[in-house]
């Protein structure tokens, strides 16, 4: 008997379902009479489902029946005081043009808020379902005055987003996150889409006097947070260091947002500013690895600015730090830079493999014994000793198996192959890697594997991939020049075969890597021209839009490319980078 019941009441689930969903079809599909029978059915069975109500009156209302509409409204709230129900009535009176008894009713439903202010969320629903705002904003307004507890400001911010009332909405996005400090990535994120790069954009600027008024009426770390926040949007790191300065003396709990923002200003290529943030650190940092971080970081920056004549300080000055600091493992990071500093630099390969031969006695962990054997790997495909560099990346993979390190170690071994000419076994271990856990790894592995595969086959001595795989490792080498008269050779004498494209767009990088910015721009022009169907184009796009937009000072140019991979190139991985910088070359208010 038990089983029976179970049976009967899953069958009766199932049915109600079903008819559920052949009324949606109905509804979905604009067959409204036959919509208003199923959910008429389904109401009769079930008179307080909130759906089936909403969907008879919006069915009634598809069908232009607002008569009916309304004598269905007024027997519900005969049977229940529901005050939604009356901002549905108000509505279906607006829907027929009676807009003095439309407004009757919203009077009404806010009327009701007052009686009782949790009726505020019925209420608002009901007129932001009907695009009815400013009586949305007035419920929330009035809800918020009866009961303080309440906070609807972000639900404030989303109307007024929606109205374009920009000033209103960064308020109430302000006034959410002050309530609610969690939520303040949430806050940023909204607020992007109405901010640009662009410091004199109109929104920009009204967003920075809100919160500068702020700071001035009633003081607030999460005020210098937010605009220290809004001048890294614009790029404008100087004045971002500036409040993160003021939060660190009002709280100096952490300097992990002013760590952070000199390694934004360093990436960014803004050398200045980062220099001045990571002096700013090796004086105030207290703890040891804060402040050797920073020192690091400012020997990086030195050796990005550097000729063959300062090389011999910045040894010295490495060499100072590791003895302050000591040999040990907590200076790893910093004993594997000075390390490549010798060998790609200084060309010292010898000194530096014997320096992290010996950094490997250490009482170091597996992982970090990894991260020496991947330098000394590469020390010694500087070399151009390639089975001595794949012994360290198979060690590598070998004790710490599919680990991330592991995996850039086989891409390390795939790549030493390609420099040797070895192209089959480069492949094979590129094949592996193409599902790798890094993303990163896992591209840079697939970007290999389609240029070998793609021109292995040309001729069968492989000579102009070999041509190219050696100013690859040229590259590699640091020896840029070296490698841009190799890739001219493939221009010259191999016109005619698929690899050309590629070494266009190699020697272009290798041109902006020595500033040489005309000839990169020549290059890309090229492919732009000759190789419109190739993998290659959007890549071309968009590193020549840059060119324009932060080399040339040639904004309206850059624009137009930008475009080119906007309406071109959707699925191109540049696309939403392209839209933004579009937009801001635009002038547009709002992304």
């Amino acid at each position: 008997m038990r089983f029976l019941l179970i049976t009967l009441l899953f069958t009766s689930i199932f049915a109600f379902s079903q008819n559920d969903a052949i009324a949606k079809d109905y509804f979905n599909n604009g067959e409204y009479e036959k919509a208003l029978i199923e959910y008429k059915k389904l109401y009769s069975k079930s008179p307080s489902n909130i759906n089936y109500i909403n969907q008879i009156i919006s069915t009634h209302q598809e069908l232009e029946q607002y008569n009916e509409a309304e004598t269905f409204i007024l027997q519900l709230l005969e049977r229940i005081n529901y005050p939604a129900f009356t901002v549905e009535l108000g509505y279906n009176y607006q829907l027929k043009n009676d807009f003095e008894n439309a407004e009757i009713n919203y009077k009404k439903a806010l009327l009701s808020i007052d009686e009782r202010v949790s009726n505020v969320f019925a209420v608002a629903r009901g007129f932001q379902n009907h695009s009815l705002l400013n009586e949305a904003i007035t419920a929330y307004e009035k809800a918020m005055v009866l009961n303080p507890d309440y906070n609807f400001n972000l639900q404030l911010a989303q109307i007024y987003g929606e109205q374009g009332n920009v000033e209103k909405m960064f308020y109430s996005y302000i006034n959410f996150a002050e309530a609610n400090p969690l939520a303040v990535r949430d806050v940023k994120r909204a607020v992007t889409d109405f901010i640009s790069e662009d410091s004199g954009n109109e929104n920009n600027v009204i967003f920075r006097k809100i919160l500068l008024k702020k700071i001035q009426e009633q003081p607030n770390l999460l005020w210098n947070e937010l605009l220290s926040w809004l001048f890294i949007q614009q790029k404008d790191f100087n004045k971002a260091f500036t409040q993160e300065k003021a939060i660190f003396n009002r709280n100096p709990q952490s300097l992990t947002r002013i760590e952070e923002l000199g390694i934004m200003a360093l990436n960014d290529n803004e050398n200045v500013i980062a220099k001045e943030i990571f002096t700013y650190l090796t004086g105030i940092a207290q703890d040891a690895d804060t402040k050797l971080e920073a020192y690091s970081n400012l020997l990086q920056l030195e050796i990005k600015e550097a000729s063959k004549d300062d090389y011999e300080a910045i040894r010295n000055k490495y060499l100072d730090l590791i003895n302050s600091f000591g040999k040990q493992p907590q200076t790893l990071s910093l004993q594997i830079d000075y390390a490549h500093f010798l060998a790609f630099y200084m060309n010292e390969t010898n000194e530096a493999t014997l320096f992290l031969e010996n950094t490997l006695n250490l009482p170091i962990t597996e992982l970090e014994k990894a991260k020496v054997k991947l330098e000394l790997g590469d020390i010694l495909v500087l070399q151009e000793k390639f089975n001595q560099a794949l012994i360290y990346y198979t060690q590598i993979q070998r004790n710490l198996k599919n680990s991330t390190i592991s995996q850039e170690a086989r891409f390390k071994v795939a790549k030493a192959s390609y420099y040797k000419g070895d192209f089959k076994w480069a492949e094979s271990q590129l094949k592996i890697l193409k599902s790798s856990t890094s993303q990163l790894i896992a591209n840079d592995a697939l970007d290999l594997k389609l240029l070998i595969s793609d021109n292995k086959y040309e001729d069968s001595l492989q000579t102009a991939l070999k041509l190219y795989a050696k100013a690859d490792l040229l590259a590699f080498q640091n020896k840029n020049d070296r490698a841009i008269d190799l890739l001219d050779k493939i221009l010259n004498d191999h016109k005619t075969e698929p690899i050309v494209a590629q070494t266009l767009f190699k020697q272009a990088q290798l041109f902006e890597l020595t500033s040489q910015y005309e000839k990169a721009k020549a290059n890309y022009e090229v492919i732009i021209e000759n190789y419109r169907e190739g993998i290659l184009i959007d890549d071309a796009y968009f590193n020549l839009a840059e060119i324009y937009e932060k080399r040339l000072n040639m904004p309206e140019k850059a624009k137009e490319l930008y475009e080119q991979i906007i309406f071109n190139h959707a699925d191109s991985i540049y696309f939403v980078e392209a839209r933004k910088r579009f937009r801001a070359l635009r002038g547009d208010a709002i992304n």
